[in-house]
């Protein structure tokens, strides 16, 4: 980043007072009735009605619209392995988009624990204080160990944003990319550049969105993950192809797709020459993506390409997805953040890029016009429409799905945009 925006973002977090979080008090503390209701002897009568229903921890605490979002600081943004404590800034972060897009609250929790067994057992632990659980920034592959861990201890939602949130905003755009390059998806080739939790759990959506495994070839370190290789661990083992491609560059002859969740500068313009006519690229290496955004376009005039940053087009930016995502899930009180769920968010979100953009989207981000098409194939976070159309979509999958202990919320009454207009 430029020493401006340095010096701007530590004033930022540092005045007028240090961070970006704060604890209000929601009910009056006014005389001395309002502490005997909000302390002792009033609490008393709602610790005695969870008792009787624990569901009912719902309706007198804030249980019901809070999530937990911990980390353990082992693969912070492009930072590494930072730590703890100094991951805490992305976690307040994390916290307060939470607050401004879905209106759901937050306590971030940093743990000082890297053996895996040791934070499920830390993490399940705090079940009574959360309605769901946001794991971030832990790394592979001991985030799918603990997250399935705790997907199987706890009764809320446990939901690595990393992993999931990635690959929903991703198969959302990537959906929508193939269909304006002419392609279908049940026949597109890709290629994905990394083997860590996002590009496993972004491969794995884009199956379940109907994109054929025989048609992924994926590369970690050593070069393409093939059915020969004897020093793959299991999540990697689930994409070994039976192929003779070696190398990136083998694999990006005649691929139409091209996924990167690696590092930077790692997709040389000659692989992207040799690509299929009409390529998709996501390049998603933050801050700078494994192709220069210039360089990519001067090698290929025919490619749709997305990054992580927010000064080019089509952002693929996690907040399109798990403020929602968990918004649908506590308003029915789902016990698990499902497949049904993931998919239908990829669904609203990739519909939502085909309607007309409100005015007030398009003043947020500079009075250009935005349009379904090549530099448009995702929404933008500030599209209040995403709330609606994509919580009520997790919300009514969660129902579908038998996962759901509510039934669905009489405060979603959208459908699709058409109920908006």
């Amino acid at each position: 980043m430029t020493q401006d925006l340095r010096d701007a973002a530590l004033f930022y977090h540092r005045y007028p007072t240090p961070g970006k979080l704060e604890i209000s008090a929601t009910k009056p503390l006014g005389n001395q009735r309002d502490l005997a209701l909000a302390y002792s002897p009033g609490v008393a009568a709602a610790c005695e009605v969870i008792v009787d229903d624990p569901a009912e921890a719902s309706t007198v605490t804030s249980r019901g619209n809070l999530v937990g979002v911990i980390t353990n600081g082992t693969a912070v943004l492009g930072l590494g392995a930072i730590g703890p404590l100094a991951s805490k800034p992305v976690m307040e972060g994390k916290a307060v988009l939470f607050k401004k897009f879905a209106g759901i609250d937050v306590f971030d929790i940093e743990v000082d624990e890297t053996d895996p067994e040791k934070l499920i057992n830390v993490i399940s632990a705090l079940e009574p204080t959360f309605g769901g659980i946001n794991l971030e920034d832990i790394k592979a592959p001991e985030c799918f160990i603990v997250e399935d861990a705790l997907r199987e201890k706890m009764n809320i939602p446990v939901f690595h944003d990393d992993q999931h949130g990635t690959a929903i905003v991703t198969a959302a755009g990537m959906i929508n990319a193939l269909e304006i390059q002419g392609k279908k998806i049940e026949e597109a080739k890709i290629v994905c550049l990394g083997a860590g939790a996002a590009a496993i759990a972004c491969m794995k959506l884009l199956i379940s969105c109907g994109v054929s495994s025989e048609n992924i070839y994926m590369l970690d370190r050593k070069g393409v993950i093939h059915s020969g290789r004897d020093d793959l661990n299991q999540y990697k083992a689930m994409f070994a192809t039976e192929t003779d491609k070696r190398t990136l560059a083998d694999a990006c002859e005649g691929a139409d797709v091209f996924v990167g969740l690696s590092g930077p500068d790692l997709f040389p313009a000659e692989a992207l020459k040799s690509m299929a006519p009409n390529p998709v690229v996501f390049a998603c290496s933050n801050p700078d993506p494994e192709i220069a955004v210039d360089l990519a376009h001067a090698t290929r005039d025919d490619l749709i390409m997305a990054t992580g940053r927010s000064d080019y087009p089509n952002q693929v930016n996690n907040v399109l997805g798990f403020p929602f995502i968990f918004r649908g899930a506590l308003d029915v009180r789902s016990t698990v953040i499902n497949e049904e769920m993931k998919v239908a968010a990829v669904h609203a979100i990739k519909d939502l890029a085909k309607e007309p953009v409100p005015q007030y989207v398009i003043d947020a981000y500079g009075g250009d016009a935005l349009e379904y098409g090549k530099d448009y194939i995702i929404p933008k976070p500030l599209d209040e429409r995403l709330l609606g159309l994509v919580s009520g979509a997790v919300a009514q999958a969660a129902v579908d799905s038998g996962v759901a202990r509510f039934p669905y919320p009489a405060h979603y009454p959208l459908k699709s945009v058409a109920d908006i207009k």
